[in-house]
């Protein structure tokens, strides 16, 4: 009697498959190096004030979670090649004019032509690497994809320092437009178009908006989403305060960019560890031992200054290496985000696609980053407001004044990080409600 072999997982991809990988790795490298400069660009070369650029940087950023559903299903008409073609043509225009005109309304219209683009880039990429990958190797295709990403975010923000602080802040955009340029090539020559099967359903624009109406109305996922956006709101501060916060108080020659690649580096070394540790505890679970740090990471980041009153502004390490303490509890608390992150985002997601109805977990999970645009509204407006207030801007104050008096004004700034502890600690504490309470519908509806 013949034994059945269960098909062989390997490591051999469609072309198609790794030409959308490339192109992945160009637009994250783009997106990163310019992101993580984008508070200061909008600062220090456009002249808006902390609170504006808060309102500005945090509407283009929770834009780029909210429309991809849509865009995605405009993406669906026009084909993937075609799709992504006009994507990086959009990106490369919006980063190359960003570097050349510094006018408040230009960056605006430039910014919103990104925006457009970057968010056909998501529904497009993903949906390449889904047609790629059958059943037994899509796993080991989503894996390779995360890498990817994680590997172009990484190397947009280790290289994005050296032209900051050597061509100027502006030529980052340059940066930006080259790396989606790359992304169009590759876009126009080898990519090919990749056709719909016969048995797929095309979504419209109706179909999305039902789907976001149907989870504004199913508690339980919009309840979450709120709690989880605390988490978020702590996250995306890597990109709001962080870099404006780094600078003001170690000066120009410090690099947020690096720290803010602790993050992915820490989060590609553990998730897999801890997705495999935790996979038996239910998804509130595990996301609720990520929630329980989140609040550490923000103490850790508020922390430099006490350490500094203990070590003065070098710590020594090893090697003849010395550290300031501001840098090392900035790692540290990061550090801390990248391990809750591990904790939090993939069993979200897992959560996320059982709540929704048979059928339509695709259109569903399409608003699975739904907390990051409430998180990113809320949080880049918040981080204005609160580096005017304990971290101002170099050159609002007073003209004249000394190092001491200068110094003055930034006494209290790690003040900011005891915001996000509170709400770190407000979301872990709703979290934990939230589990007791559906664990007790569950219990009465006889769900296990």
């Amino acid at each position: 009697m013949e034994q059945s072999h269960a098909p062989k997982q390997t490591w051999k991809f469609p072309r198609e498959f790794w030409m959308a990988n490339l192109m992945e790795l160009t637009e994250r490298a783009a997106y990163y190096g310019f992101f993580i400069v984008l508070t200061l660009y909008l600062t220090d070369i456009v002249g808006f004030d902390d609170k504006l650029t808060g309102v500005v940087a945090g509407v283009f950023f929770s834009g780029l979670y909210l429309l991809p559903p849509f865009v995605g299903a405009i993406a669906d008409r026009i084909g993937f090649k075609n799709g992504l073609i006009l994507a990086f043509t959009l990106l490369t225009i919006g980063y190359f004019f960003l570097g050349i005109f510094h006018g408040k309304l230009a960056v605006l219209f430039f910014l919103t032509i990104i925006l457009i683009g970057g968010s056909f880039i998501k529904p497009l990429i993903t949906g390449t690497v889904a047609k790629t990958t059958d059943e037994i190797n899509r796993a080991r295709g989503y894996s390779l994809f995360y890498w990817i990403v994680n590997i172009g975010a990484f190397g947009g923000k280790t290289f994005v320092p050296f032209i900051r602080q050597g061509l100027g802040l502006s030529y980052v955009n340059f940066f930006s437009s080259g790396m989606a340029f790359i992304g169009l090539l590759f876009a126009i020559f080898l990519f090919k178009q990749i056709d719909r099967s016969h048995e797929e359903e095309q979504k419209s624009a109706k179909d999305v908006w039902r789907a976001l109406v149907a989870i504004f109305t199913t508690p339980r996922l919009i309840v979450l989403t709120l709690i989880v956006s605390g988490f978020w709101m702590i996250q995306h501060q890597l990109y709001a305060t962080m870099p404006k916060f780094v600078i003001r108080m170690l000066g120009e020659s410090a690099k947020p960019e690096w720290l803010a690649n602790v993050n992915p580096f820490v989060v590609v070394l553990f998730v897999v560890l801890i997705t495999q540790l935790t996979k038996k505890y239910k998804a509130v679970n595990a996301m609720l031992m990520g929630m329980l740090l989140m609040p550490f990471s923000a103490l850790a980041m508020s922390a430099g200054p006490w350490l500094e009153h203990i070590t003065g502004t070098n710590i020594k390490l090893f090697a003849g290496m010395s550290m300031h303490p501001l840098t090392m509890m900035m790692i540290i608390g990061i550090s801390i985000q990248g391990i809750a992150e591990c904790f939090i985002s993939p069993r979200f997601l897992e959560y996320f696609s059982f709540q929704a109805p048979k059928g339509q977990e695709g259109l569903y999970l399409g608003f699975s980053h739904l907390h990051s645009f409430i998180s990113a509204l809320v949080g880049f407006i918040m981080s204005g407001f609160l580096l005017d207030a304990y971290c101002p801007d170099p050159h609002t104050l007073p003209a004249g004044i000394s190092a001491v008096e200068k110094a003055s004004y930034y006494v209290h700034a790690h003040y900011i990080w005891y915001y996000f502890v509170a709400i770190g600690l407000t979301a872990a504490v709703a979290l934990f409600l939230f589990k007791l309470v559906t664990e007790r519908i569950d219990k009465k509806a006889g769900v296990a």
